[in-house]
């Protein structure tokens, strides 16, 4: 049988699913004046960085993730799934694989899984399975019910819950777990667009929240990438031995009861993979400064790091501006005029599109 090349070949997609692969757009993978986040208006860098006044420092910048469309970090990984969903549509479009799209799960308190169910509603994508915590506020599960999450609770006090686990208590067993996947890269594809724009600022110390540690090991791999690179990413634009002193810091709390422990605060996670002998080996090896570490921070210091916060208009959760406490807690040790950074994660909200 003879077939010309003005024929049209049969799809392995249905009309609906060669419509959602032609609507995700991936501008380039690295390419700075090619961004492909935000999805509806891509820059690089995508959210601001501008100085603050904090007192007894003369030289301190807020990196400020809250203009983000649901007003996260989270914004960012929510995108990295769709892109996912996009490599699924093109793997059965090119008849690699078959069936219906799989559906994703996670472990959540509120930011991520609002964040991915947004895009996955937006795309018309699988609804999200989110596994929730007994004792979540029952205002953030009604929102997540309202806006197409699945919702199924468990006591996440009890121990590490493995992707297995996990697909079984949200009845998944053909679908992903995002809270653990090593497959979809969380410490270096989730937020690495983010990290350029965060080491491209130079700054001498970096404060950051550490939750599920993505974020934090995000930024300390792209660093030690550029600084041991001699052919370097397009995106950077960096000082390379300026970075390999630069003391990169996770605030975290042990407390249950802190104003940030709902985003910071776990007994278990089973996705992240910090530990002393990890970042040990990061500051010896010179891919960071020498006071690179996590720390614990208290609850004195993080109320005056939302007092500052909040006279100067900065949007933000406790957990969010985790960094700017840390700072505040370490002032005494930490040299007053030299380039401080913190990084905002924002304060989770719906979508303008479905506010309005």
């Amino acid at each position: 049988m003879f077939f010309s090349r003005s024929q049209k070949e049969p799809s392995n997609l249905s009309s609906k699913e060669e419509a959602i692969l032609r609507s995700i757009v991936v501008a380039s993978e690295n390419n700075p004046r090619r961004p492909e986040f935000p999805p509806d208006d891509p820059k690089f860098p995508a959210t601001p960085t501008y100085k603050i006044e904090v007192p007894g420092f003369s030289n301190v910048w807020l990196k400020d993730e809250s203009i983000n469309p649901t007003g996260t970090h989270k914004d960012r990984l929510a995108w990295e799934i769709v892109v996912t969903y996009r490599y699924f549509l093109q793997s059965k479009k090119d008849g690699l694989i078959t069936g219906e799209l799989p559906a994703m799960s996670i472990i959540s308190s509120g930011s991520a899984a609002i964040a991915i169910q947004s895009v996955l509603k937006k795309y018309d994508l699988p609804n999200l399975k989110v596994l929730v915590d007994r004792n979540l506020d029952k205002v953030i599960v009604d929102l997540l019910l309202s806006i197409g999450c699945e919702i199924y609770v468990a006591d996440l006090s009890k121990g590490v819950l493995d992707w297995r686990a996990i697909l079984k208590l949200t009845f998944n067993k053909t679908g992903f777990d995002i809270t653990s996947s090593e497959a979809l890269d969380p410490t270096t594809r989730f937020y690495d667009w983010m990290s350029y724009e965060i080491i491209n600022t130079n700054p001498d110390y970096c404060f950051i929240p550490f939750g599920t540690g993505n974020l934090y090991e995000n930024i300390l791999n792209i660093n030690k990438r550029e600084v041991t690179s001699k052919s370097h990413d397009p995106r950077f634009r960096g000082d390379a031995e300026h970075l390999r002193r630069c003391n990169f810091l996770g605030a975290t709390t042990d407390n249950p009861k802190s104003k940030a422990a709902t985003k910071l605060y776990s007994p278990h996670l089973p996705f992240a993979h910090y530990d002393e002998q990890w970042i040990r080996l990061y500051r010896q090896s010179g891919y960071c400064g020498l006071f690179s570490d996590v720390h614990i921070i208290s609850e004195k210091p993080l109320d005056e790091a939302l007092e500052i916060a909040a006279a100067q208009n900065i949007q933000c959760e406790p957990s969010s501006i985790a960094g700017l406490a840390l700072m505040l807690q370490l002032k005494d040790s930490l040299p007053r005029d030299k380039k401080m950074l913190i990084v905002n994660t924002g304060k989770s909200h719906l979508p303008n599109s479905a506010v309005n």
